[in-house]
């Protein structure tokens, strides 16, 4: 009986570099603006008449839109063309930008910031699943999601510093107007370099159900741990939307397991590598946004750094993130598994975690600051980037977007529960510090001022502790599930490999059921 002839590796793409120049551009717009707009917030909302109780809704508005919207993006970007996708997420992105720009209340500022989210959903699982069908070669495809993870994981920090410029010494309004000619670059260059693959689309029908039940069920999940924050965990519609969300989503899985083209194919979701991938990530995110938000407060208002210099304190976790994605992840990628990359990064990570426990008041910034975030910077680049790129590890191409916008939902969701979670348990911390010294702080004077101080570090490191056990779990998980082998430098994929198969060769994707 004769064998099956593998099929011949798909010819590379000529442009596939230039492409990534843009798809990384967009990439670091996103992601600067998670972070960009927090250091401007104080400025808007004093300019805008913003009260103190609707100001989280600049922040939440973003979130719910991206959040919630995200799973439908990736479709739409499955079946519409990933390049399409891709160009219109930028213009709309940009468009969403000049309005919030230029907001001349809250009502214009907050509908800006939800658009933003909107076209961001789009945008975002279009630049990942771009990558997966462009990089064909296992070592090309190591090198490419490295510099991706890199952004990932490191623009974040950037967005601080932009920020902090840009607020301090231009106008909040430029924290906005600067992702104009970032899109612009971007899009451009996509629609002139780009070139998709052919037969990667889906052109199943859209499952309008399971666009309605994720959209709303992933809203009230993210709305949840938001209002949690602010309202604590008790609040009668905190407690109402996290059943909600439950059921909502406990209902569009049903609902996925049985319509004939789901929005988000279980395979995606259920193979033990992927599943492995959203998981540990997405907790790494919790335990990464309770460390930007803690140590931005610590600098600011313990140690009293400008916006400025607080933004260029975390320049060594960047370093790190990139020496540990460009120089580290992806030099070994194509050489060990990738289990044994994520699980020792984030455990170094946990590590950098754990000397931050031991912060005070008095902490140099050069002998405790600048190693832990070296070292946090190091695992996390480490483990981001197999992760980025085993989040469409044996997928079916036509499934590519959906699978991407997965493992932006689980870091977009563990973004939520980090701030909420950790900020919960670090006031806790501090309110209890301040009651066990209720005399000395009611003392007043600098005396007085130094026991607030000591109360706020108190519960920064408390929080922490927490972060350092959740990376630890993620490493657990990453070493758990996580199962694959290092990519197959050989010869191509037979045909016919399942979804997930054990050990799947990178060189050309792997075509699905």
């Amino acid at each position: 009986m004769s064998k099956t002839a593998a099929p011949a590796p798909l010819a590379a793409d000529p442009s596939r570099w230039k492409a990534l120049v843009f798809i990384a551009l967009a990439q670091l717009m996103v992601v600067l603006d998670a972070t960009i707009v927090n250091i401007a917030l104080p400025s808007a909302q004093t300019d805008l008449g913003i009260s103190d109780g609707n100001r989280q809704w600049v922040i939440t508005a973003y979130a719910l839109a991206f959040g919630g919207l995200l799973l439908f993006g990736g479709r739409i970007a499955d079946k519409w063309g990933r390049k399409n996708a891709f160009v219109v997420g930028l213009i709309g992105f940009a468009l969403a930008s000049a309005l919030g720009g230029a907001a001349n209340g809250e009502a214009m500022m907050l509908g800006a910031r939800a658009l933003q989210g909107a076209f961001g959903a789009l945008l975002a699982p279009a630049a990942l699943s771009l990558l997966a069908v462009m990089f064909t070669d296992a070592r090309e495809r190591a090198k490419a999601f490295g510099i991706y993870g890199a952004i990932a994981g490191g623009g974040g920090a950037v967005g601080l510093i932009l920020g902090g410029f840009l607020t301090e010494y231009l106008n909040w309004r430029w924290t906005f107007f600067v992702n104009i000619p970032f899109a612009i670059v971007a899009a451009v260059g996509a629609w002139l370099v780009i070139r998709e693959p052919a037969g990667s689309r889906n052109r199943a029908p859209l499952d309008i159900p399971g666009v309605v039940l994720s959209t709303l069920g992933l809203v009230a999940l993210v709305y949840g741990f938001t209002r949690a924050e602010s309202e604590g965990w008790s609040d009668g519609v905190t407690v109402g939307m996290f059943v909600g969300s439950v059921v909502l989503l406990a209902a569009f899985v049903l609902v996925e397991g049985l319509v004939k083209s789901p929005l988000l194919p279980l395979r995606v979701l259920l193979e033990r590598n992927r599943g492995g991938v959203y998981l540990s990530l997405g907790l790494a995110v919790i335990a990464m946004f309770g460390l930007f938000l803690f140590l931005t407060y610590y600098l600011q208002i313990v140690k009293g750094f400008s916006p400025v210099k607080t933004g260029f304190a975390f320049l060594p976790m960047i370093a790190g993130m990139i020496l540990g994605s460009t120089q580290i992840g992806a030099r070994l990628m194509t050489r060990v598994a990738p289990r044994l990359l994520m699980g020792p990064g984030f455990l170094v990570a946990a590590g950098g975690m754990l000397m931050l426990t031991q912060l005070e008041v008095g902490s140099s910034y050069a002998a405790l600051i600048l190693p832990a975030q070296l070292l946090l910077g190091l695992g996390m680049g480490t483990a981001f980037m197999p992760a980025m790129s085993l989040s469409t590890h044996g997928v079916n191409p036509a499934d590519a977007g959906v699978a991407s916008a997965m493992v932006n939902t689980s870091q977009q969701v563990g973004g939520a529960i980090g701030t909420a979670l950790l900020n919960t348990i670090a006031a806790s911390a501090t309110t209890a510090y301040l009651a066990d010294h209720a005399v000395e702080a009611a003392a007043g004077g600098a005396a007085g001022q130094l026991i607030q101080a000591q109360a706020a570090v108190e519960g920064y490191a408390s929080a922490i502790w927490w972060a350092v056990g959740i990376l630890v779990a993620s490493s657990a998980i990453a070493l758990t599930l996580i199962n694959t082998g290092r990519p197959n430098m050989g010869g191509p994929v037979a045909s016919g490999s399942a979804d997930g198969a054990e050990g799947v060769d990178l060189k050309v994707p792997v075509i699905a059921h």
